[in-house]
């Protein structure tokens, strides 16, 4: 008689298997275009129904193991940042304002060569410096709280 303890996955492992999932359900959808149709009186390079049966297989896991990580996500809490879910929505903020604001600071710093007087100048309305200032800080703060998240991952037990 085994008393060996049930294999629980972490969190990360189920992130690495629905990414798997996600590709593998993609290629699948490459598969089936090929397949889907075909001259008069030829052959499809594989079955649809068994590409459809794979992918029906795929997605109903793929939905079970998006449930499991969501229910952990919203369940395991990150320190100061409140739970998983809070933690990877601040995240997604974080990298958004860097994007827009290092936009705009790019954008402001264009440099256009001017070849006489004639020519409209183009003036920055923003602080480039300030706005640089903000996306490194922003970077260090994304950066922070990625591997805090990235750490959570790897220690937390995925809920069934």
């Amino acid at each position: 008689m085994s008393t060996a303890a049930p294999n629980v996955m972490k969190l990360a492992e189920a992130l690495v298997l629905r990414a798997d999932s996600q590709r593998r359900i993609e290629q699948l959808r490459e598969r089936l275009k090929f397949s889907a149709l075909v001259q008069e009186g030829d052959r499809p390079p594989e079955d649809p129904q068994t590409l459809l049966a794979e992918l029906d297989r795929l997605l109903t896991q793929l939905a079970v193991l998006i449930a499991h990580i969501n229910r952990t996500n919203s369940q395991t809490p990150l320190g100061n940042y409140g739970s998983l879910t809070e933690a990877l929505a601040q995240r997604d903020v974080l990298k958004l304002r860097y994007s827009v604001l290092k936009s705009a600071a790019d954008a402001a710093s264009r440099r256009i060569d001017h070849y006489s007087r004639s020519e409209i100048r183009n003036v920055a309305t923003v602080d480039v410096a300030s706005l640089r200032q903000q996306t490194d800080r922003l970077a260090q703060q994304f950066r922070e709280l990625d591997t805090a998240i990235q750490g959570a991952n790897w220690v937390t037990d995925l809920l069934t």
